[in-house]
């Protein structure tokens, strides 16, 4: 009787608790429509259900994260959900770090505008940006969050950052070393104990780098097996840090083992595809010899690249190392696998929203239907980076399958038309501008077209040219250019009017030659002070010039305006004389060796090297405006442009031309905000000029500038002071140029 009755209590209760279903509303709902939320529940219009089955629903709606609250009200059979939406984010600021840095924002905070407030996703952007600034050696950071609901309801988040301390490495010790000398470990580690002055460039600061700790004992490693020392093991660095002042002691414990000299070095081809003669060639261990792990993998890297310019896009090549602990010698062997060989199926353009694809499949060395070939496709690359036209190009290489591939070819456009603006304010001239405007990729066509108005205080000069590197799409090019043009000097003016035409061939990848004519009308303005000999007047006739010019250049850099690698050399040779006054014989050559040293100091420095010579020989008749001279930017930095010169013995403030100069360029690039595309530069210049030898005058400059790749094209500042200066010399501090390359 008992269980009967709490049987009819119980069902009685329910009966009393459940609902039959009439109509189903929302109240609120924003992130999702009704359609889907309604297929979301397990009842429908016309069920009964109870509060149970209601609670479910809740959970359900509320488990899509997109709510704070979600309730419900029933009234004569209608149910009503009703939704309290979370805040959208609209706003999201950091204070007291990167404040506006938006790849911190991205990649760090990664909180986009837009997104739903969530507190767990704000407690995990706080830990990322303690984490963040923590990897640069600094503890102790907090990080505070604020929200403010703004008036039309979403939400402005504000992390409130106070950086902790940075870690001091006072002391730095290596324990066990005898066969390399401790200096050389501050060559390769990231973490260097402080020095005097640490906060001048070049010295070390000491602050720790939480990050690189666990690599530096692979980088002292490294180093050990570069000089032959197989068995060095580097223990992880005991670190004792002192939280007061936020400084810390640092000790390595090394055991350093013996030195490894070469037995033998081997090459063993799981499939014969190469003679083996030739794969030693590109071995630069040598026998006898301690070994290099260095160069250990330099040598497989050029095995790699010389089997896979056969077709093997998929060779590997596994170096192995044959240690003899009883005479201390090692075996080299370098087993090659080479795969099948690999054809290309398609080559396919992308991000070339203004360059016609036909511009950049002309410089590629790969295309459908030939074989695989590294060096190919390296070169490729650099032949898009030397015309000028794209901010960046990478090619990816999509696997097929074992024998074919397909090349993406990825480009991002960069701005070829742009005003080219040069000046300074020298001691001399005062204030001097210059303007051009150019487009070296008109309609995206590989055609250049120049329209030059420059004019400063002393200098007056308007053109026009247009060029095309690949005549229809060949290996020869064509140029035409009229100018006219005034420059004065220190007591006359000299007044062109000319024109060229020209012609170039392509000879291989990186050689080319060219053939030009030119012919000018000159003339000389004399001030009315103007006094000279006859045996020095002759330098100020009016003449004509009918030449031509003969040269060839090789250029393998891997950039038009910024090359990081590679080399340009150039040589032109005119002759003037056919049937115009002027008669002279002129050579002048060019060189220029870039390296980049990010390997080495890990960052994108880039060394530069550049030298300039040239020389005139008076064939018949010499004017002065055909002579050379120094200074300014592309020679000799700290002087006006044109300023340094051998001078006439009447006039001793008179300028007239060398027959002979030698001027080069020493430069460190350095990147400075490298979001922004600005990089700092240092420089040394000197140079050599002179009538009768290049001893007769010597001068130099030094200093620093800013390289900027801006919107409107590069732009170059510089700074400089001269050297070796003497009396009566035209010095300049500053000067800048837009549109030229670096």
């Amino acid at each position: 009787m008992k269980i009967f009755l709490a049987t009819l209590f119980t069902l009685l209760s329910l009966q009393l608790h459940a609902l039959t279903i009439k109509s189903i509303n929302y109240e609120g709902l924003v992130h999702i429509s009704e359609s889907v939320a309604l297929r979301m529940l397990d009842f429908a219009v016309g069920d009964t259900v109870d509060e149970k089955a209601i609670d479910k629903a809740i959970k359900q709606y509320f488990a899509q994260g997109y709510f704070e609250d979600v309730y419900t009200k029933t009234e004569d059979g209608v149910l009503t959900f009703y939704f309290k939406q979370k805040p959208i984010i609209t706003k999201v600021e950091l204070k007291g770090w990167k404040e506006n840095d938006e790849e911190i924002r991205d990649n760090v905070v990664q909180i986009k505008k837009g997104t739903l407030y969530d507190e767990r996703k704000l407690e995990a952007a706080k830990k990322r940006i303690i984490d963040a600034i923590s990897q640069d050696g600094k503890i102790d950071s907090v990080v505070e969050i604020e929200k403010e609901i703004l008036d039309n309801g979403s939400m402005k988040v504000t992390f409130i950052i106070n950086e902790g301390e940075k870690i001091i490495i006072e002391e730095l010790q290596y324990s066990g070393v005898q066969g390399l000398e401790k200096s050389a470990f501050n060559e390769v580690v990231a973490n260097k104990e402080h020095q005097f002055m640490g906060w001048f460039w070049g010295r070390n600061d000491g602050k720790m780098s939480l990050a690189d700790l666990q690599y530096d004992p692979l980088r002292i490693r490294d180093l050990y097996m570069q000089n032959g020392y197989l068995d060095a093991k580097v223990e992880e660095p005991f670190v004792r840090v002192n939280f007061d002042h936020y400084k810390a002691s640092m000790s390595y414990q090394i055991v350093e083992g013996e030195i490894y000299t070469i037995s033998k070095v081997s090459i063993y081809q799981v499939q014969q595809v190469l003679d083996e003669k030739e794969l030693q060639k590109v071995i630069s261990l040598v026998e006898g010899e301690p070994f290099n792990i260095k160069t250990f993998r330099d040598d497989a890297e050029s095995i790699k690249t010389i089997v896979a310019d056969y077709g093997y896009a998929y060779v590997q090549v596994v170096p192995d190392l044959k240690k003899n602990k009883e005479d201390n010698t090692v075996e080299v062997v370098f087993k090659v696998t080479p795969g099948d060989k690999v054809r290309i199926r398609d080559v396919i353009i992308s991000g070339n929203n203004r360059t016609l694809d036909r511009i950049i499949r002309r410089e590629l060395y790969l295309g459908p239907g030939d074989m695989y070939s590294l060096t190919d496709l390296k070169d490729s690359r650099n032949s898009l980076g030397r015309l000028g036209f794209f901010d960046g190009n990478t090619i990816e290489e999509k696997r097929v399958d074992n024998q074919t591939m397909d090349l993406i070819v990825k480009v991002k456009e960069a701005p070829t038309g742009n005003i080219q603006i040069g000046g300074g304010y020298g001691s001399y001239g005062g204030i001097l501008l210059s303007v051009a405007v150019d487009d070296r990729n008109v309609w995206g066509s590989g055609i250049g077209v120049g329209i030059k108005a420059e004019r400063s205080q002393r200098t007056e000069n308007y053109s026009f040219s247009i060029s095309n590197a690949r005549l229809n799409d060949s290996d020869f090019s064509g140029n035409f250019s009229i100018y006219t043009s005034s420059y004065e000097y220190n007591d006359y003016t000299v007044n062109s009017d000319g024109l060229s035409i020209g012609t170039g061939h392509r000879f291989s990848r990186h050689v080319s030659g060219y053939l030009g004519y030119g012919y000018s009308k000159n003339s000389y303005e004399m001030l009315d002070d103007f006094n000279t000999s006859l045996d020095t007047y002759r330098y100020f006739e009016n003449f004509d010039k009918s030449s031509i010019t003969v040269s060839m250049s090789f250029d393998n850099t891997d950039d038009y305006y910024l090359p990081r690698e590679g080399a340009n050399i150039s040589q032109s040779f005119e002759k003037s004389g056919l049937g115009a006054t002027a008669d002279f014989f002129k050579t002048r050559t060019k060189f220029g060796k870039y390296t980049g040293l990010e390997k080495l100091v890990g960052f994108d420095a880039i060394l530069r090297y550049k030298a300039r010579f040239n020389a005139v020989i008076d064939t018949g008749y010499l004017p002065i405006a055909e002579r050379f001279y120094m200074g300014g930017i592309g020679s000799v930095r700290g002087y006006e442009s044109y300023s340094i010169s051998p001078k006439d013995p009447e006039d001793e403030f008179r300028r007239i031309g060398g027959t002979q100069t030698f001027s080069n360029s020493l430069e460190l690039s350095l990147p400075l905000v490298p979001k922004a595309k600005m990089r700092l530069v240092t420089f040394v210049d000197w140079g050599f000029i002179g009538e009768d030898s290049l001893t007769e005058f010597s001068r130099g400059g030094y200093g620093a500038g800013l390289e900027w790749f801006s919107p409107v094209g590069p732009i170059q500042l510089m700074f400089s002071r001269p050297l070796n200066s003497q009396e009566g010399d035209r010095t300049a501090a500053f000067e800048f140029t837009m549109g030229q390359r670096f």
